[in-house]
């Protein structure tokens, strides 16, 4: 019996068990933010194939289609470029770019433990993907096959889901870099010394 006061043995030490609980739960983590991020990345491939499908169905023989006064209109056309029809002319560079990114994305995913790493990287990887499908698959030929674009907002150039979702993502990755979130979940010591400071200047 152990008498009172005495120090609990190693084995019933509570933090030894938290410490073990941590252990084993730790690598759940990335599991679960790769899920996360190929979930997006997959959402995002199926609404960007599945729209440019039905886009090139119904509106190969249309004229454009305006909807909401004209705020949002329907233009099916074909980018050999970049997002926003941007570099024609480089079709073949922007397909390697494309398959880089892919690349970069899918050797990084593994670390992941930030959601909202996840999420970003998730809507970028599926609008790489999205449009390398385009790239592969479309005519001209593989590598040199042109994306299909259709929205069109007023004064602006026309795009696809797979492009807006490459937008938001770089915007999302600004703002976790601007806020000093690190891939593995962390604040960055930048970020966290600043937080410090704030907290100190009120009782300065």
């Amino acid at each position: 019996m152990q008498t009172e006061g005495r120090a609990p043995l190693s084995g019933d030490d509570p933090s030894d068990r938290s410490s073990d609980a941590e252990f084993s739960a730790a690598p759940t983590l990335p599991r679960k933010r790769l899920r996360l991020l190929l979930l997006v990345a997959f959402g995002v491939v199926l609404l960007d194939q599945v729209s440019k499908y039905v886009v090139v169905r119904a509106m190969a023989d249309r004229e454009p289609l305006k909807l909401l006064g004209g705020l949002l209109t329907i233009t099916y056309t074909r980018n050999a470029g970049a997002a926003f029809s941007l570099g024609t002319g480089f079709t073949f560079l922007f397909t390697g770019v494309a398959v880089a990114v892919v690349v970069v994305i899918l050797r990084t995913a593994p670390r992941l433990r930030s959601v909202g790493w996840a999420l970003a990287l998730g809507a970028l990887l599926g609008g790489a993907l999205g449009n390398l499908i385009d790239r592969f698959f479309r005519s001209p030929g593989p590598g040199r096959g042109h994306v299909v674009d259709w929205i069109q907002l007023p004064h602006f150039a026309v795009f696809n889901l797979a492009d807006s979702a490459i937008t938001c993502s770089a915007v999302g990755i600004v703002l976790l870099s601007l806020l000093g979130h690190e891939l593995d979940g962390r604040r960055s010591a930048r970020s966290a010394d600043h937080g410090i400071e704030q907290e100190r200047s009120p009782g300065e």
